[in-house]
């Protein structure tokens, strides 16, 4: 049940041939061969310590501390629920706790290796423990004891002897029963799916070479720099370089290990995966089929041979068996299809429309441009095509097509934009002030950059809001930051990601490094690093800091500040934004989408909370039916405040918003869901506030 590469690599599902994984397997393994570290990754080992001791930007010591570091990192990522490794391994592996700086240095990787080497042995123990309970059949299993299973073991304390593994691991697998028994199958179809998976898994482990345990190892290295900075190896650079190059087809998802599943870590901005509405961030995948074909379950799968699964050819159609984000039993699986594509520039391109706000019997028009990413045509650029696409030439056309329909205000809507090209984000705000600094870059070598704006003419001068949430992240971070500092317009909804940092790639004679070279700061000094950019007035959060953003990653740089640049901001909202907040909390209270919301967070938040699930199968079933009820109750909440039929069970409310979403797919000119769509139309409310009450609008000198 254990991922083999436990480096929390991000791998594109976005594009790229089709590779089919064999199904057939060995009933017995026979006990691998140690693997050992070749010349090659000796000499990459070396050329690492060197980079980063020059080239990252903080410059760290590779010492005893960072040495302990390494060693809790590793174990980390190979054990996270301490299930394999016995108290005795990691007392013998204590002996090399302050030993790894100076291995590393020289490029020894014999205690790395040793390690993997009995982490490799304590799997293929663990699997054959679990193999041959699985033979005993269902009779081995009593699902009327009141037993449990604990699912929170990050800091649970290393067994001491094996039969204490034996009995977390029996429980283990007579939940995996469990759960799919719920699911409504039969026990000879549980059997046979369980036994091919763990049969996998060993297949996985024991096929794994020296390029995967340096791998490994290495990433535990750079994971205690920063968790950007990671060392690629060369199948991963090559899935990298070809993801980095859009040549090939797939569904537009970012996936990454985390323990025995397969994670959605964000979805490609107008890719398949994001026009299903189907899938979200924290989604793990259990199977996968193509086409019409059967699932093959890829839990405890390597996560480079998931997407080696999902990748196709352009118009062919994946099956996804996934587990929501707040599931927490593998028997509330839903399937999702979805068929490949390229995911093309125009679609990801920004788009506008008009919203209509009724205030006082008069109506207000609300222009909104959507943007998903921050983008260039490089090619026709340098091609010297005058039509090349950008996002500020974009943005400025729809601009003047909104102002030509007699705008009232705009949103800027920047909600799950994760970035994109610097130069586009920096220009992207000099269309909306005169001249000045956009955000500051300051290297390891402590010297900043000013980026700017030298331009003065300005496409909008008009009221502006900003929607952001916790997806939105880099270069969108930038624009929000700009704008708020300068005083231009409201941040509205959640904070960003937090991701204020910049990283390049490095050749190594064996793959590459990718490291992290330079931080961002706003115009006000603050790094957009770690806290990210705070919504002036708050929507809800549907994506929880603590899952998500670059606080919930382990050695994130900190947040610090800087000298503020010189600029002239516009005289700004702090004098209206304590009743401009009261006013939107008080439509917000109002608003069943808003409601159905707050309500869904809580109920996510709860189930955050539980650290162990139940293995008796009556009292599994009312928790789930107890589940199914509040869920049911917080749809029916809002579809009788909006005067819609009420829904008898939860299937009838789970068939309704797969019809809906069908409808939305079918429907090229459907918007957004209806709690989506009430954000944009809080975002034009506020907006509207903010116009309606008087404030000065002359700029006024500031930071000279």
């Amino acid at each position: 049940m254990a991922a083999i590469t436990r480096k929390h690599i991000l791998w594109s599902a976005a594009f790229g041939g089709l590779v089919f994984f064999s199904g057939v397997f060995a009933k017995q393994a026979a006990a691998p061969s140690p693997v050992e570290p070749n010349k090659e990754e000796v000499k990459a080992a070396r050329s690492t310590v060197m980079m980063l001791k020059h080239l990252h930007y903080e410059h760290k010591k590779l010492n005893d501390a960072l040495s302990s570091q390494i060693l809790d990192r590793y174990l980390k990522d190979l054990d996270p629920t301490r299930a394999y490794f016995l108290a005795s391994d990691i007392a013998e592996f204590e002996e090399y706790r302050y030993l790894l700086d100076d291995d590393l240095g020289r490029g020894d990787l014999t205690h790395g290796f040793a390690i993997y080497t009995r982490y490799q042995q304590r799997f293929n123990q663990r699997l054959d423990y679990v193999l041959k309970e699985l033979k005993k059949g269902s009779k081995n299993f009593d699902f009327t004891a009141d037993d449990s299973l604990e699912v929170k073991r990050e800091n649970a304390p290393w067994a001491k002897e094996a039969q204490e593994l034996d009995s977390l691991w029996y429980k283990r697998l007579k939940s995996a029963v469990l759960s799919l028994k719920l699911s409504g199958k039969k026990d000879e179809e549980i059997f046979k799916l369980l036994t091919k998976r763990y049969e996998t898994q060993r297949n996985n482990m024991n096929r794994n070479k020296a390029d995967d345990v340096f791998q490994t190892f290495m990433n535990a290295f750079t994971e205690t720099y920063d968790p950007h900075t990671e060392y690629f190896s060369p199948r991963t650079s090559e899935n990298f370089n070809i993801n980095m190059s859009l040549s090939l087809e797939g569904i537009g998802a970012v996936l990454q290990a985390e323990d025995d599943y397969t994670k959605i870590v964000r979805l490609v901005p107008a890719g398949p995966a994001e026009k299903s509405k189907q899938l979200k961030p924290n989604d793990r995948i259990v199977a996968v089929a193509q086409g019409d074909g059967e699932f093959v379950d890829v839990v405890g799968w390597r996560v480079d041979e998931v997407v080696d699964l999902i990748r196709g050819p352009k118009n062919s159609t994946v099956r996804l068996q996934v587990l929501p984000a707040n599931a927490v039993d593998e028997h509330q699986t839903k399937v999702v299809s979805i068929v490949r594509q390229t995911i093309k520039l125009e679609e990801q391109a920004a788009q506008k429309r008009v919203m209509t706000i009724t205030r006082q019997d008069k109506d207000y028009k609300i222009g909104v441009i959507k943007l998903p990413t921050f983008y260039a045509d490089f090619a026709a650029m340098q091609a010297g095509d005058p039509n090349y696409r950008s996002t500020t030439r974009d943005v400025a056309k729809l601009i003047d097509e909104l102002k030509a329909e007699k705008i009232d205000g705009l949103v800027l809507d920047l909600r799950n934009n994760g970035g994109g090209s610097l130069s586009e984000a920096n220009s992207l705000i000099g269309l909306f002030i005169e001249t000045g600094p956009t955000v500051q870059v300051k290297n390891a070598n402590l010297e900043v950059e000013l980026l700017g704006d030298s331009d003065p003419a300005v496409a909008y001068d008009g009221p502006l809001v900003v929607m952001t949430n916790r997806l939105s992240a880099s270069a969108a971070e930038i624009v929000a930051g700009a704008v708020q500092d300068y005083g231009r317009g409201l941040v509205v909804g959640s904070t960003t990601f937090g991701k204020g940092t910049v990283q390049a790639l490095r050749e190594l004679n064996h793959g590459q490094l990718k490291l992290t070279e330079a931080k961002f700061y706003r115009i006000s000094g603050a790094s957009t690093q770690h806290k990210g950019v705070e919504a002036d007035i708050n929507f809800p959060n549907i994506f929880q800091g603590g899952d998500i953003g670059e606080s919930s990653l382990e050695n994130a740089l900190p947040w610090d500040t800087i000298s503020p640049a010189r600029y002239l901001p516009y005289s700004g909202f702090s004098r209206q934004l304590p009743i401009l907040k009261l006013k939107s909390q008080q439509r917000q209270a109002a608003n069943p989408d808003f409601q159905y919301l707050n309500a869904q967070i809580t109920l996510a938040d709860s189930l955050r909370k539980e650290t162990s699930i139940s293995l008796n199968e009556a009292k599994r079933k009312k928790e789930q039916e107890e589940l199914d009820n509040k869920r049911l109750a917080i749809e029916n909440e809002r579809r009788a405040a909006k005067g819609q039929e009420l829904l008898k069970t939860w299937r009838e409310a789970e068939a309704a918003n797969d019809e809906e979403k069908e409808d939305e797919l079918a429907d090229s000119n459907k918007k957004e869901k209806p709690e989506d769509e009430a954000f944009v139309k809080e975002a034009a409310e506020v907006l509207l506030d903010a116009t309606l009450t008087e404030a000065p609008k002359e700029s006024v000198a500031k930071g000279r």
